[in-house]
């Protein structure tokens, strides 16, 4: 694997910063945020300068329960040819269900959400992996996430999974230590466990990132400062084993580039504190030769906990049939109900997320509303930068009007689409707020609505009207 050194992750709005950082090795930026036939010019010119770019997707959702979207995956693959990527990655997690295999309304989650660590979840993810592998012309490697809450019934611990995953696939791992961290406040996980479980020569870089926590609930925020618990986990990953390459991620809340840049070294430091004090450290070997499996944890072993209860989903300890557990033409049809199964749980799950219906049995039902509120709010602040002119025009009524609009609309496209269903739930109401902008929302959803924009300039038509409306007010 490519030594990749020190990296921070490429955000338009600290692009200049990044270029004039003194250290970087390496930068990834968010797969679909970028054009690959027109690249930003600042990738252009750290690619220019030598600095590996690495494209990082976020909505192929290999761990739902269909196949990898053909036109997500070529589009990752142009992206990692535009920028010239020694490999590209993605999440372990699912972030849509519903459609073809249950009959329903496909729904869309606008977030990472944690796949059941169980047979039935794993079979599909491995095969999903391996679609996606032979659709890109790098090697891919799959990210650790963050979650608020756990399945029921689960059948193996983290670091076990991802074990499972590597060994059956030969997928790189991504290992996000603040996800790790995430987890252990979250669900009580021990991260020196989950590293102890991984096939640590898989490793392909590592992730480091900042949150908070509030009432007892850790938020994998991505604008704050890297914790103290953070970094003391990526010194323990260091101690077992030397990462390619380490990367700080920041989304919002930007510092200044000095802030950044004492991040960078405190993250440095922390490495280094693990390789001078190894604990066990592992020998960089294929994966085709692997150390002996860890025995999965019984279900009867498994911490005993309210949200952990089975469900009629759950699948069993049968062993799997040869043609559904190796690779060859009959598993995409021998896992076909595996993926029935995954997706009536997943669909239900995401529904009682975004579509208010009741919260499938064994769920802790706190969590699941803690989850909720956060999907709510990320939509409202992601439309919000997609459609910026929205909250211009209904001034500090935006939010409340739109996580109103979201109790009854669940997401079943991007943002863009999102942003227009909201204008148009709108327009037909008798709210005060909206009888002040309606005028405004019209123009600006008639903008958008049609083949082609009724102007050539629709961003300066819908300023024009926000400012008409404060005037007015």
């Amino acid at each position: 694997m490519e030594r990749l050194g020190t990296g921070i992750g490429w955000r338009p709005e600290i692009a200049d910063a990044v270029e004039r950082m003194p250290g970087v090795d390496w930068v990834e930026v968010v797969s679909e945020n970028v054009c690959p036939d027109h690249p930003p010019e600042s990738l252009l010119r750290l690619r220019a300068r030598g600095v590996t770019v690495v494209p990082h997707g976020v909505s192929l959702g290999l761990g739902g329960a269909e196949r990898p979207d053909e036109g997500r995956l070529t589009a990752l693959a142009e992206r990692a040819r535009a920028l010239g990527s020694p490999l590209v990655t993605e999440h372990i997690a699912f972030v849509r269900a519903g459609g073809a295999l249950t009959a329903s309304p496909q729904l869309e989650a606008g977030h990472l959400l944690p796949v059941p660590r169980t047979r039935d979840a794993l079979d599909v993810l491995c095969e999903n992996v391996r679609v996606a592998q032979e659709a890109l012309p790098v090697p891919l490697a799959v990210e650790n996430i963050a979650a608020l809450l756990s399945w029921p019934g689960e059948e193996m611990t983290e670091g076990q999974f991802l074990y499972e995953l590597a060994d059956r696939t030969g997928v790189r791992l991504l290992i996000d230590v603040a996800n790790l961290h995430t987890n252990h406040v979250n669900q009580g996980e021990d991260p020196a466990g989950a590293l102890a479980d991984l096939p640590l020569e898989a490793i392909a870089y590592v992730h480091v990132a900042g949150g908070f926590e509030r009432d007892g609930v850790w938020h994998d925020s991505h604008a704050h400062p890297v914790p103290e618990p953070v970094l003391a986990v990526l010194t323990d990953l260091a101690s077992r084993v030397t990462p390619p390459g380490v990367l700080l991620e920041r989304d919002e809340n930007f510092p200044e580039p000095a802030e950044l840049e004492r991040e960078l070294r405190a993250i440095g430091k922390a490495v280094e504190t693990g390789r001078a004090t190894p604990v066990a450290r592992t020998a960089s070997v294929a994966l085709t030769t692997p150390a002996p499996r860890p025995t999965a944890v019984p279900r009867s072993d498994l911490t005993p906990r309210t949200d952990r209860l089975h469900t009629d989903t759950s699948p069993t300890d049968t062993p799997r049939p040869p043609e559904e557990a190796g690779i060859g033409e009959g598993v995409a049809a021998g896992i076909q109900p595996a993926r029935q199964r995954l997706a009536l749980a997943q669909t239900a799950l995401l529904s009682a997320l975004v579509a208010g219906t009741p919260a499938p049995e064994g769920f802790d039902r706190v969590r699941l509303g803690v989850q909720a509120r956060a999907l709510a709010s990320k939509r409202a602040d992601v439309v919000a930068k997609v459609a910026p002119e929205l909250p211009v025009i209904l001034g500090p009524g935006y939010r409340a009007a739109f996580l109103a609009y979201a109790q009854g609309h669940p997401m079943g496209g991007g943002y863009r689409r999102d942003a227009m269903e909201f204008v148009a739930s709108l327009l037909p109401t008798g709210r005060p707020e909206v009888a002040r902008a309606r005028r405004a929302l019209r123009e600006w959803w008639l903008e958008r609505s049609g083949p082609a924009p009724r102007s050539r300039r629709p961003a300066v038509r819908a300023a024009r009207a926000a400012r008409r409306v404060l005037l007015r007010r």
